[in-house]
């Protein structure tokens, strides 16, 4: 097995052979060039070499167009002709051959689900998905911090909302014990997770959450598994795809052990579209990144950044990356200018070429090269000719994708979701108990009697009519018309016509006697 992976070169045209030593793999790397260069074929060809030589694989897809690494290339492939010639011209002795492939989908359409659980994302992460604010961020971390203490496990997104309720029912409590915890601040951040779950990443959260190791597992003869991430569809959501990789950087850095400087790497971690993890990314991220990719190679992983300019990747992390391929860079802009004069001053400058035109010049399928030497010292930039892939360039067939992800032993262990006891089961438990103690103490007295007693109190018979108590608007009546009465009866004692009538009934009541 060759401790290198031949990259291309060759030809009068060109330098000398330009080779990636595996021991300096995990030491990262950077493809960028302009949009149609060959980008692709150099992330494929690079993958491959890897693969060869027993090393695991992860990469996205944005274009949908790598699957075709699960195929052997074949003589009736588009440019076949240009790539045997391109072999010929670098001594390359060409084999087709396929490789080791197994696909994912965070959506679980094109691959198999590929899962994390909130609370292995983090708020930090979590707030750079959801955009928040510095104090939707604050409330954010007090949510997860009574995670902890409350024991209610953030599994999936249902765990989260169920739990930003509990905190909004009990804002003055926890503000008392944390600081301000505001409800305006809660509801933006249930809106935003709106907005997540109708992006559908609802899928992406829960469990079976992704083992690390099912990314780095060998075939049957040694090669390393590409691992592969249908991220076309992802691609809609630049924020989300750019988290969820961010997000697995940071699991491999803190679950591997250190390994030192290893033969070979562990595994290689390809990031395309790159600059979309580093736009308008807060202070915070970019310094997480930097220490990721700073102190992960001493685990045996290397990352390789794919974007279209070098300068999308901060200085910080640019410093980092010693395998570069960097394809043409067109410059119809001043500002284009000057993104070229930068990208050629972060090679060791040959003699034989103006690095700057020849970044500008080269061809699709060239570019200027440099990579580690011995001791870890950069090589001089190189032109170079890019060798063609072994396997098929472009998508396979999807009949044959589903039937890779149906014989594949990765579906057995994924393809069903778990939904297990965890913060949305047990706040449910909770507020159940609560209004069931609420209830009981509200009640009336009489609930607590016998039944026989109440059924003889609703029941009991009358041995008596008994006339109708009169209400008191029939009282107020009938008092009203006796006082009217008495007055105009009081009224007819002073008159003459009133006296003759009393002397007339008293006489008629003597005379009975």
């Amino acid at each position: 097995m060759s401790d290198r992976i031949f990259v291309g070169g060759g030809g009068a045209a060109y330098g000398v052979a330009q080779e990636l030593l595996l021991k300096y793999g995990n030491r990262h790397g950077l493809i960028a060039g302009a949009t149609g260069t060959g980008k692709t074929v150099t992330l494929q060809i690079l993958a491959e070499g890897f693969s060869a030589a027993g090393v695991p694989v992860f990469m996205a897809d944005v274009k949908g167009d790598l699957s075709g690494i699960a195929a052997s290339g074949s003589a009736t492939q588009k440019l076949h002709d240009a790539f045997t010639s391109r072999a010929a011209t670098i001594g390359l002795d060409l084999h087709y051959r396929a490789f080791p492939v197994t696909f994912w989908d965070m959506f679980g359409e094109n691959g198999h689900p590929i899962r994390a659980t909130v609370a292995e994302m983090g708020p930090l992460l979590l707030s750079r998905l959801l955009e928040l604010t510095e104090p939707q961020e604050g409330v954010l971390n007090v949510a997860f911090r009574l995670s902890d203490e409350e024991q209610l496990p953030l599994l999936d997104l249902k765990d989260l909302q169920a739990l930003l309720s509990f905190v909004a029912e009990h804002a003055s409590e926890i503000s008392g014990r944390y600081g301000l915890v505001s409800t305006t601040s809660i509801g933006a951040i249930q809106r935003r997770l709106l907005v997540l779950e109708n992006q559908g990443a609802a899928q992406m959260f829960g469990e079976p959450a992704l083992d690390l190791a099912d990314l780095m597992r060998l075939d049957a003869q040694g090669a390393g598994m590409v691992n592969i991430l249908a991220a076309d569809k992802l691609m809609n959501s630049p924020r989300l795809y750019a988290t969820f990789l961010l997000w697995l950087l940071s699991e491999l850095f803190e679950q591997l052990p250190e390994i030192g400087d290893p033969d070979k790497p562990k595994l290689v971690f390809f990031f395309d579209e790159a600059h979309l993890l580093f736009n308008d990314a807060p202070k915070a991220l970019v310094q997480k990144v930097e220490q990721v990719a700073r102190l992960i190679r001493s685990k045996g992983v290397g990352i390789y950044f794919i974007t279209q300019n070098p300068a999308d990747v901060p200085d910080v992390i640019l410093g980092q990356l010693g395998n570069r391929v960097q394809h043409a860079l067109r410059a119809f802009t001043a500002k284009d200018q000057k993104d070229l004069r930068l990208a050629a001053q972060t090679y060791r400058p040959n003699p034989n070429f103006i690095t700057e035109e020849a970044i500008r010049d080269v061809g699709t399928g060239e570019a200027v090269t440099s990579f580690l030497q011995a001791k870890g010292v950069p090589s001089v930039v190189e032109r170079t000719l890019i060798r063609p892939p072994a396997s098929q360039l472009g998508p396979i067939d999807p009949t044959v994708r589903a039937q890779l992800i149906a014989g594949s032993v990765m579906g057995a262990k994924y393809r069903q979701s778990i939904d297990r006891d965890s913060a949305y089961e047990r706040l449910q438990r909770r507020a159940a108990q609560a209004a069931q103690e609420a209830a009981q103490a509200q009640s009336p007295a009489t609930q607590d009697a016998a039944p026989e007693f109440q059924n003889a109190r609703r029941y009991q018979p009358s041995s008596l009519p008994r006339s109708p108590k009169p209400s008191k608007a029939a009282a107020s009546r009938s008092d009203s018309i006796g006082t009217t009465l008495a007055k105009s009866f009081a009224r007819s004692l002073g008159s003459k016509a009133g006296q003759q009538l009393v002397r007339g009934v008293l006489g008629s009541l003597f005379k009975s006697r």
